[in-house]
């Protein structure tokens, strides 16, 4: 093995010199620079894309009736502002839930009070929209509203709104017995012309009248003041006076389909213009909404025993023709111990309506101790009575009238209502009256009155016939001047015998003409006497035969026997 050189005994020789890489200088490969443009290009059109798409929002329906996912469109005004993407049943199954994204514009569209509404084809309130659906298909709707809070969830609405916001005018409200014929976009009148229209109604929560929400439009809002009366002015209104008949309507439009009409009536003092939303009584017809105020009423009550068939709630009270209050009620009462039936009728009278009609120092010119003067009146003769107000339809109304010979009666205070006293109507008392006349002449004694002549005749007869025997005796005595007398005498009795005896068979025999006629007679008027009540009875029933006449009955149709054994 070699040895190895000494190394100490050899000069330092210096070392090589190491290469170090340089630092602060970074070098990019060309293959990187593609990959990162496509990333910040696609990162640039994803945010483009998220900008683009705007807001997405959910609302909830009751059906999903002409909804489609992705086809349906949301539009405002026309233009196209959103689309559905998704439709789907809510968790409790009672409604679906619609998820729409909405374009970048309509950020200031979504806020709290916006609506939301389906369109399609739909006839309400006389007035047809949404034709255009039948081809391109129901859209949602929208109203925007005017909250400044922004919202992403809504509550979609069952009905299209009649009137969005931007239409000039206010709201009002209408409280109503009943709907009657009123609809979504039943049109309202003022002085005929077409001024506005209902845009919604609902029951209120005690179930005992309607709410009806109506919009007048701009500049004829203006009209409505606190003193303004509504009334439903639907149909016809039909009225007969001694002036003729009166034909009362709005428009065709309100006789096919209904309507609103209003009116301030003419006061004194200027009335001041009414808020928006404020409420107002909706009346039945003109003539309610006209009335004046008629302040606190007084309750009576009349009892009847007799039909009152046609009297309802709410017909006329009148002294003289002037009304003065109204019926309330119609009741029946049955006695235990008569069997009888009574009809007790609650009215009410308003004390301002008689003060003003029937006195001439105006409210207070009715004495302050008003039971005296209700004493005095019926110490006169002052009774309610029932009275046919017409002859086609039977109605019938309650007349106040002084009855001089009624029987006497008298009022008790402490009675709560009190009870007034009453007199028979004035068919039933025609109907009493010929009854009377039939009681009375059923019990004329005819046949003693009969006897009483035929013993007076006998007695007359038998004297003729002693005067003519005496006659006989006497003549051979008398001188010829007096035979001349005499007999001229005879023959005068003779006469007279002759007549008695024709009398007496025509008067008293069994079968005289006098006695026959007489009884027919007598049964004639009794039988015109039941006629003319059964005919009372039925104009009672039926007051319309006046006009229309009795209803005949058709003859019964034939039947014919089938031939028997080949028979014709």
């Amino acid at each position: 093995m070699a040895n190895l050189p000494d190394t100490n005994g050899f000069p330092d020789i210096p070392e090589a010199a190491r290469s170090s890489p340089k630092r602060g200088r970074l070098r990019l490969s060309v293959v990187w620079i593609i990959p990162i443009v496509a990333a910040v290009i696609g990162g640039w059109i994803a945010v483009q894309k998220y900008l683009s798409q705007g807001p997405t929002i959910t609302i909830s329906f009751g059906t999903a009736e002409g909804l489609e996912s992705g086809t349906t469109k949301i539009k405002s005004n026309g233009v196209d502002i959103g689309t559905v993407s998704t439709v789907r049943l809510s968790e409790d199954r009672r409604s679906v839930i619609v998820t729409a994204k909405m374009a970048p514009e309509s950020q200031g569209m979504l806020v709290e009070d916006t609506q939301f509404y389906v369109v399609r084809a739909r006839i309400s309130g006389g007035t047809v929209s949404g034709l255009s659906t039948l081809l391109s298909g129901s859209y949602i709707g929208i109203d925007v509203g005017k909250s400044k809070q922004k919202r992403r969830a809504f509550i979609g609405l069952a009905v299209p709104p009649v009137v969005t916001g931007n239409v000039p005018g206010r709201f009002f409200l209408l409280k109503a017995d009943n709907l009657g014929s009123l609809d979504y976009g039943t049109p309202l009148f003022f002085r005929r012309i077409q001024v506005g229209q209902v845009v919604a109604y609902e029951l209120d929560q005690d179930g005992r009248s309607i709410t009806v929400k109506v919009f007048i439009n701009a500049p004829y809002d203006q009209y409505v003041t606190t003193a303004t009366r509504f009334w439903q002015a639907s149909g016809i209104d039909v009225s007969l006076t001694a002036n003729g008949v009166s034909i009362h309507t709005e428009s065709l439009v309100s006789i096919l389909i209904g309507g609103i009409a209003f009116e301030t009536p003419a006061t004194s003092s200027v009335p001041t213009p009414a808020e928006p939303n404020a409420v107002f009584t909706l009346f039945d017809n003109w003539g309610n909404a006209m009335k004046l105020p008629q302040g606190e009423p007084h309750t009576y009550v009349l009892v009847f025993r007799q039909s009152v068939r046609g009297l309802v709630p709410g017909a006329p009270v009148e002294i003289s023709g002037i009304h003065i209050g109204e019926v309330v009620s119609v009741g029946m009462d049955f006695d235990l111990k008569t069997y009888g039936v009574s009809i007790p009728v609650t009215v009410k009278v308003y004390r301002h309506l008689v003060s003003e009609k029937l006195t001439k120092g105006g409210p207070d010119a009715l004495p302050t101790d008003s039971k005296a003067m209700i004493d005095k009146l019926v110490e006169l003769g002052f009774r309610a009575q029932l009275r046919t107000g017409n002859y086609l339809t039977g109605a019938l109304f309650i007349a106040f009238d002084l009855f001089p010979n009624a029987p006497k009666a008298t009022i008790d205070w402490s009675q709560e209502p009190v009870e007034l006293p009453t007199v028979p109507g004035e068919l039933q008392g025609i109907e009493q009256s010929l009854t009377n006349i039939v009681q009375k002449l059923d019990k004329l004694p005819l046949e003693a009155i009969a006897n009483d002549l035929r013993k007076s005749l006998v007695a007359l007869h038998q004297t003729l016939t002693d005067a003519s025997k005496l006659v006989k005796r006497v003549d051979a005595d008398l001188a010829p001047e007096a035979k001349a007398a005499l007999a001229e005498a005879r023959r005068t009795l003779e006469a007279a015998e002759r007549t008695f005896s024709s009398t007496n068979k025509v008067i008293l025999g069994p079968n005289a003409p006098v006695q026959q006629e007489l009884r027919d007679a007598l049964q004639g008027v009794s039988e015109a006497a039941r006629a003319i009540k059964d005919l009372m009875d039925y104009l009672e029933r039926n007051p319309g035969a006046l006009l229309g006449g009795k209803r005949s009955t058709p003859p019964p149709t034939p039947q014919v026997s089938p031939a028997k054994n080949g028979g014709k």
